[in-house]
């Protein structure tokens, strides 16, 4: 059993009969009253995302998990297909449990995290960034670059990024997994 001063995020918990994972929290001490925490919480079945609040020191009944590196191999359907790098083992996993399953590239090296009662996954863990090249973009126009405007691009992934003016098919681009956003284009 854990309580509230042990919540950090990614931490899994159960609560009202699903299983969820801490995607966000705050502590809140009021100058008045007891403490408190805020918390966002992401289903790891469903995908949907709660926000709670846990008074001081409230149980929680935490979930064991264990992290295994996977490999992404390809998509079908709502379906994504993982191999794990160590046993060779492949699982398939739906898209709710991928934060951002648009961002993922065949071959890329993902985490995911294994339920140790039921060896069930329960969810995926992406790296910060990833390198993708454009596909589709329409060209910048020279000379507008005085604001930061930005234009809609195909990555070869499927997804769409906005990204500033100046990028061009074929371009590498790194981005942000967390929010879908571009970081920066990556010079070859």
């Amino acid at each position: 059993m854990a309580n509230t001063s042990d919540i950090r995020n990614g931490l899994c918990i159960k609560y009202n009969h699903d299983i969820f994972k801490i995607i966000e929290f705050l502590h809140v001490k009021p100058g008045k009253g007891p403490a408190f925490v805020r918390t966002k919480l992401k289903s790891v079945t469903t995908g949907k995302v709660i926000d709670n609040t846990f008074s001081a020191g409230h149980k929680l009944e935490d979930v064991r998990v264990e992290t295994h590196k996977f490999q992404y191999l390809y998509p079908e359907g709502d379906m994504f297909h993982f191999m794990n790098t160590e046993d060779y083992n492949q699982i398939t996993l739906n898209a709710a449990a991928i934060d951002n399953p648009g961002l993922l590239k065949e071959g890329e090296i993902v985490t995911v995290l294994i339920n140790t009662e039921d060896d069930m996954p329960l969810s995926v863990d992406m790296p910060a960034t990833v390198i993708l090249e454009v596909t589709a973009t329409e060209p910048g126009v020279k000379g507008n670059t005085a604001t930061n405007a930005t234009k809609p691009a195909t990555v070869e992934s499927g997804a769409i990024v906005n990204v500033p003016l100046f990028i061009n098919e074929g371009d590498k681009i790194k981005v942000e997994t967390e929010k879908g956003t571009y970081k920066e284009r990556i010079k070859e």
